[in-house]
C-alpha cells in the first residue's frame, strides 16, 4: 500500500496532503514502476567526431573535449565527395527524426515493459515526448503501431517543449494514472538530436553539435495503492518559468544558413543556476522538507556548466549528481530523456531505501524548470 511521506530526518513533521501540485488521495498516488532506455546504434567518442567532421578550429575542439562528455550515440549524415559528413536538407533531417525517434522510442518502451513484466496489451495511455522533429500523425501513433499497443490506447504528444519536457510528459501521465487507478500509463521521450544538427562552421552550431546525443527513455506509471514495485511514488510536481529568458534557448529558423537550428545563450548555465533554488524551494513548500532532507537527485544532464551552476546554487555534492554526470559522460545531453537515464542508474545502483526522498529536476527552453518530489 502507498503511504504518505515519512517524517524527514531530524523529526520535523510533514504537512498532510493536499498541497499545491500534489497528488491526492494518498492511496492513488502514481508510482513509477518500470524504466527502459535506448540509444542510436552507433556511438562515437568526442575525439572521433572531431576527426570525422575534420574540425581543426581550436575553439570548437575545446568545446568537444572539455565538456564532460566522452562519447555519444549519433546517427551521422551520409558522406559527401570529400569523405566528410555532408549537409542534409531539411527534408532529410525530418526523415531521420521520424526513423530514429520511432526506432529508439519503441525500443525504450519494449525495455520498459520488460522491466515491469508487462506486455503491449497492458498499456492504456501513452505520452510521447519529442523536440527534434515534427510529425503528423504524431510520434505516439507511430510508436503505438510499431510496438503493437491496443488501438484503444489513449495518446498525447508533447512536442517542442525541449529538454524539460520529460517531466511535463510525466505530469500528464501521472494525472491520467490518478484518474484511472490500476491502469498502466507510459511516457516515452525520444530525441533524435542529430536530426537537428546543422554543419556550418559557426560557434552557434558548434556548441550544440558538441553536446547532444540520440537517445530515448520510457517510464511506466500506475496508481493502484498497492506499492507493488520498488519505484518512486510521485508526491508533488511544480513548474517555474524564468522571466525574460524566452529566447535564451530556442530551435527556430536561421536565415543565415537557410535551416532550422538550435541556439543556446552563453548565459544559460548561470540563469538556470540562479533560479534553481526558487524552483526547488517552491516544490518543497508546504511539505515540511528542506533541500538537506533530499537523499536522491535525478537531474537533467544539460551540460557541464549547467551542472556546475546547479551544484553551487543548490548546495549539492558531486555524489548527489553522480548519475547525471555519468549520463552526460556516456551519452551527452539526450534532451527530454536525460533525467530518466539518470533515474534508471539510480534504481540499478540498489542504494535507495524505503522512506528516502528524491527530487527530479529538468530544465529547458522558456527558460523553464520542472521539478518533482518523490518518495521511495
Amino acid at each position: 500500500m502507498l503511504h504518505a511521506p515519512p517524517l524527514p530526518r531530524g523529526g520535523r513533521p510533514t504537512t498532510t496532503l493536499p498541497v499545491p501540485g500534489a497528488f491526492a488521495p494518498t492511496t492513488t498516488r502514481p508510482q513509477l514502476v518500470g524504466l527502459g532506455t535506448a540509444t542510436a546504434a552507433e556511438s562515437y567518442t568526442q575525439a572521433e567526431l572531431l576527426e570525422i567532421f575534420g574540425i581543426s578550429d581550436r575553439r570548437v575542439r575545446d568545446l568537444f573535449l572539455n565538456g564532460g562528455i566522452e562519447r555519444r550515440s549519433l546517427c551521422l549524415p551520409p558522406t559527401g565527395p570529400d569523405g566528410r559528413p555532408r549537409r542534409e536538407s531539411q527534408g532529410e533531417l525530418l526523415a531521420r527524426h521520424r526513423r530514429q525517434a520511432v526506432e529508439m522510442g519503441s525500443a525504450a518502451l519494449r525495455s520498459c515493459l520488460a522491466d515491469l513484466g508487462a506486455g503491449p496489451d497492458d498499456v492504456k495511455y501513452l505520452v510521447a515526448v519529442t523536440t527534434t522533429g515534427f510529425l503528423t500523425p504524431g510520434l505516439s501513433a507511430r510508436i503505438l503501431q510499431d510496438v503493437g499497443l491496443p488501438p484503444t490506447t489513449g495518446r498525447l504528444d508533447v512536442v517542442g517543449m525541449g529538454c524539460n519536457a520529460g517531466l511535463n510528459g510525466l505530469t500528464a501521465a501521472a494525472s491520467w494514472s490518478t484518474a484511472h487507478p490500476g491502469d498502466l500509463a507510459v511516457v516515452v521521450c525520444s530525441e533524435a538530436c542529430s536530426a537537428g544538427y546543422v554543419i556550418d562552421g559557426s560557434m552557434r552550431t558548434a556548441v550544440v553539435n558538441s553536446l547532444f546525443g540520440d537517445g530515448a527513455a520510457a517510464a511506466a506509471l500506475v496508481a493502484d495503492g498497492t506499492g507493488r514495485r520498488a519505484g518512486p511514488t510521485l508526491v508533488k510536481l511544480s513548474s517555474y518559468l524564468i522571466p525574460d529568458a524566452l529566447d535564451t534557448m530556442r530551435y527556430d529558423w536561421d536565415d543565415d544558413v537557410d535551416s532550422f537550428s538550435f541556439y543556446l545563450d552563453p548565459d544559460v548555465p548561470y540563469l538556470i543556476g540562479a533560479h534553481a533554488e526558487l524552483a526547488v524551494d517552491r516544490l518543497l513548500e508546504g511539505t515540511g522538507l528542506r533541500r538537506s532532507d533530499i537523499e536522491h537527485w535525478t537531474v537533467h544532464s544539460g551540460g557541464k556548466k549547467v551542472l556546475d551552476a546547479l551544484q553551487v546554487n543548490l548546495g549539492l555534492t558531486r555524489h548527489d549528481l553522480r548519475h547525471t554526470v555519468s549520463v552526460l559522460r556516456d551519452h551527452g545531453n539526450v534532451s527530454s530523456a536525460s533525467f530518466l537515464f539518470s533515474q534508471q542508474r539510480l534504481m540499478h545502483e540498489g542504494l535507495v531505501e524505503p522512506g528516502d526522498h528524491g527530487v527530479m529536476l529538468t530544465m529547458g527552453p522558456g527558460a523553464q524548470l520542472e521539478a518533482a518530489l518523490v518518495t521511495y
